[in-house]
């Protein structure tokens, strides 16, 4: 089994930022609070599909996950060590299946950084055997569905909400 410890990366993405990508830890709180205050509202509004305020609760939530059935990965810019984005990997309904949300620094995008995390996050979900990941995502979040299909996620709307759209990718 892949322990939460072992799981570190060190990636360049295609806009040549350098990324040092590994799972949260408590030490981590008030640094996630920064950057979740650093965040649009609208880009937390489409990470977390409801409005929120960046708050202690908040990044507490981020970074004490239990390393089993959740996980944070969070990346640092390897020139400055300023957190740029963060990947949430969380056993879904069924046990084969993972769910992943991405928030990355708003003056940030179009760099290759989400990207990256989600392939960071699909790595990471089939290392702990799922077999499904999923992204659930704001119908109007036409960037995040367009990157996820990029990689291979098929799109369907949620049964009942219009407003929201699922993307899944099997792993295998």
């Amino acid at each position: 089994m892949l322990l939460f410890n072992e799981w570190t990366s060190q990636v360049t993405t295609r806009g040549g930022i350098g990324l040092n990508i590994r799972p949260a830890s408590t030490d981590d709180k008030d640094r996630v609070l920064s950057f979740l205050q650093a965040a649009s509202p609208r880009d937390l509004r489409f990470r977390f599909l409801s409005a929120v305020k960046a708050s202690e609760s908040l990044a507490r939530i981020l970074t004490d996950v239990d390393h089993r059935d959740t996980e944070d990965l969070i990346a640092f810019d390897a020139h400055d060590d300023s957190i740029v984005a963060t990947a949430m990997i969380a056993k879904g309904e069924a046990p084969d299946l993972a769910e992943v949300a991405i928030l990355v620094r708003s003056d940030l995008k179009k760099l290759g950084i989400g990207w990256e995390m989600l392939r960071q996050a699909s790595d990471y979900a089939k290392a702990r055997g799922y077999r499904r990941i999923e992204c659930i995502e704001s119908s109007s979040n036409e960037a995040a569905m367009t990157l996820e299909r990029e990689q291979g996620f098929q799109a369907s709307l949620s049964p009942g909400n219009s407003e929201v759209t699922i993307l899944t990718r099997n792993l295998e």
